[in-house]
């Protein structure tokens, strides 16, 4: 039995030796009570909270608009559902960058509202203070380098960055700020193969890719895009696994006729 399999509660521990031992670490996105328990009962080794929610649960076009207390909300329903997972969450946009302060009062309010396990804060050098002043309070924190979808309008498009050699190696420089600093791990997203297992093979802690090649420490994705509930997002990193969009549509539209046809709700289903 490999090591994961026999750990009962995951944590930032457990992941260190994972990456220690070569086993890699699978990590999925959830936002609500019922996906929750059906991931950790899976055995999934972490949970992020993702600002994704503001895309695939509110429907906007970012993650900017995503609040403190709308994160909060849906990191304490994820919470309430696991047993074996690490829970990380994503600080949203606005409460962490520029004002170390905020950021650890921001950080404060994740945790103990949630009883979430850590957070999850983009950029590098220059959230540095706001991820040494949260660390300082004992609070877990995990890095986001490549595309970091919260500086969208700096970018301008959800194109693979850290091509060029000097956003590269600034990348390199970055990563090994915020392992310096503290971090018990780091994701990597949308950003070249290689470059992505020259960062796992150079820092210490875990490195979980999307869309960073398959030389990394473990994957996320988001769990709406791979079951096939969304359809309009299809990035080359992005594998569905199922397609719930066409299921659900087919229960739907079959309840839908036989409540027409009264052949809902049967001799069996009524009192």
């Amino acid at each position: 039995m490999s090591f994961y399999q026999q750990v009962k509660r995951v944590t930032t521990h457990v992941l260190h030796e994972m990456k220690l031992r070569g086993e890699k670490i699978a990590m999925l996105t959830a936002y609500d009570y019922s996906f929750a328990r059906i991931i950790d009962q899976a055995k999934i080794d972490a949970i992020l909270v993702g600002d994704s929610a503001s895309n695939v649960m509110a429907g906007f076009e970012t993650t900017l608009p995503i609040t403190l207390d709308n994160m909060i909300y849906h990191a304490a329903s994820v919470v309430r559902a696991v047993k074996r997972a690490l829970v990380i969450v994503d600080m949203p946009f606005g409460t962490y960058q520029g004002n170390s302060k905020e950021a650890l009062s921001s950080a404060i309010r994740i945790m103990k509202e949630t009883g979430a396990h850590s957070v999850k804060m983009e950029g590098g050098r220059q959230i540095l203070e706001s991820v040494e002043r949260i660390l300082s309070a004992g609070i877990p924190v995990m890095g986001h380098l490549g595309l970091t979808p919260q500086s969208i309008h700096k970018f301008g498009t959800y194109v693979v960055r850290a091509k060029e050699k000097d956003e590269a190696e600034k990348l390199v420089e970055d990563a090994h700020l915020l392992e310096e600093a503290g971090c018990f791990g780091l994701v990597l997203e949308k950003i070249p193969a290689e470059l992505g297992g020259k960062v796992a093979g150079e820092l210490k802690i875990p490195v979980i890719g999307i869309g960073a090649g398959p030389d990394v420490d473990g994957q996320v994705l988001v769990l709406h895009d791979m079951l096939g509930i969304t359809q309009e997002f299809s990035p080359r990193f992005l594998r569905r696994y199922h397609n719930l969009n066409e299921e659900i549509d087919g229960a739907v539209k079959a309840y839908i006729q036989d409540v027409r046809t009264s052949d809902f709700p049967n001799e069996n289903e009524k009192y």
